[in-house]
């Protein structure tokens, strides 16, 4: 099974809704159980919370619930663990790539990469800012979800 993981810094905005969107947008279109995925954080100190409230909440009014998932540290078995490796923003590809070694560098992308229109492009944090920017950051998330979601369908991983 194909597998991705999604990297930001503390896994409670930004990597957790990617997950969760991928997540359902591969059951819209059939291909629930085809490809795994998951969620990490560069940083431990949140290790076991759930999503921050005001990303559950952006997420809920579009139909994603959150909920469940609690914040986990990256891990260097996850270079083995994952076919495709996600960070959020050029700081996380950075550090990935540097961690990762030559082994593994290749597995470790930008996550909007995948969106024609916004190819080099990184999640802006909304940690500890105003509904807006979590707001700005899920459109950005769930557009590239949906561009990711067609690669995979077109390359036929999923």
């Amino acid at each position: 099974m194909y597998s991705i993981l999604f990297v930001c810094t503390g896994n409670i905005c930004r990597s957790p809704t990617a997950e969760q969107v991928t997540r359902v947008l591969l059951e819209r279109r059939g291909l629930a159980g085809r490809v795994e995925v998951d969620s990490a954080g560069l940083y431990d100190g949140h290790v076991g919370e759930a999503p921050d409230v005001r990303a559950r909440a952006v997420a809920k009014s579009h139909g994603y619930d959150l909920s469940a998932l609690r914040a986990r540290a990256f891990e260097e078995e996850d270079f083995e663990a994952f076919d495709l490796i996600l960070g959020m923003d050029r700081g996380h590809v950075h550090d990935l790539r540097i961690r990762a070694g030559r082994a593994h560098r290749e597995r470790v992308r930008l996550f909007l990469d995948y969106s024609a229109d916004m190819k080099g492009v990184a999640v802006p944090d909304p940690y500890g800012r105003d509904a807006e920017n979590y707001r700005r950051a899920f459109e950005m998330i769930e557009a590239g979800c949906t561009a990711l979601v067609d690669a995979l369908v077109a390359a036929k991983v999923a």
